[in-house]
């Protein structure tokens, strides 16, 4: 039994990608719960400096997911981040608190991490078509060591050709509120992304993050460009 942890981006803007979530799960045989109560993790107020809201956020999340048993499934690894590492934080002072938070954050894992670390799967059977590249997001890539494993899932989708990106573990330029509070940098560092993605002339450019692949997108749709974004579970549950 898995816990889908959904995230708000995902339940706000790409629900699909939380279904197919599920439908991959079930499709390897982890029956999926999601807890009703869930909310935001707080990940969005911590980054601000916004510590006692988040810390609010943070420990409703605790007790929901506390209360659910199995791994927490997450399809974003700044999300997992947060849960796995900035939770426990936050609520450092409280020992029973971090109790569970740190209970909380030893069963949290991104998705592809489960499926290929946790569950021993690097193929999962899909198929596709055409070709595409991946970027891997900060959070993901640098605090949870997410790297190897969307690639191995990627390679292992029959038909589907993977082209290697150049600057693949790049910034983007989203970083959350980064964005807003430096638009000039962060606008700079998309289209470096998107020059290199275009110069590996793939179809389609694949990510484990909702936040980073709606930047990315935002970015081609004022350039007209062709090349679409997937959330990588949409590849390996289309």
């Amino acid at each position: 039994m898995a816990q889908l942890f959904v995230t708000c981006l995902v339940d706000a803007f790409a629900p699909h990608v939380g279904e197919a979530v599920v439908h991959l799960l079930e499709s390897l045989d982890v029956p999926v719960e999601f807890p009703e109560d869930q909310t935001c993790c707080g990940q969005p107020a911590f980054n601000a400096g916004f510590h006692h809201e988040a810390r609010r956020m943070a420990v409703h999340t605790i007790r929901v997911l506390d209360e659910t048993e199995g791994p927490i499934v997450v399809p974003s690894g700044s999300c997992a981040d947060m849960i796995i590492h900035h939770i426990p934080e936050l609520v450092a002072d409280d020992a029973e608190l971090h109790d569970a938070a740190s209970r909380v954050a030893a069963r949290t894992r991104e998705l592809t991490t489960f499926l290929v670390d946790d569950l021993g799967v690097d193929d999962v059977g899909a198929t596709g078509d055409g070709t595409c590249t991946v970027h891997h997001s900060c959070h993901g890539l640098r605090n949870l060591g997410v790297k190897d494993q969307p690639e191995q899932l990627i390679d292992a989708v029959a038909g589907l050709q993977r082209k290697e990106l150049e600057g693949a573990t790049e910034c983007c330029g989203f970083g959350g509120l980064f964005a807003l509070e430096m638009p000039d940098v962060s606008a700079a560092m998309l289209e470096r992304k998107l020059d290199a993605i275009e110069a590996t002339e793939a179809d389609a450019v694949v990510g484990g993050d909702i936040s980073c692949l709606m930047h990315i997108a935002g970015g081609f749709h004022r350039r007209g460009s062709a090349v679409t974004t997937r959330h990588i579970v949409e590849v390996l549950h289309p």
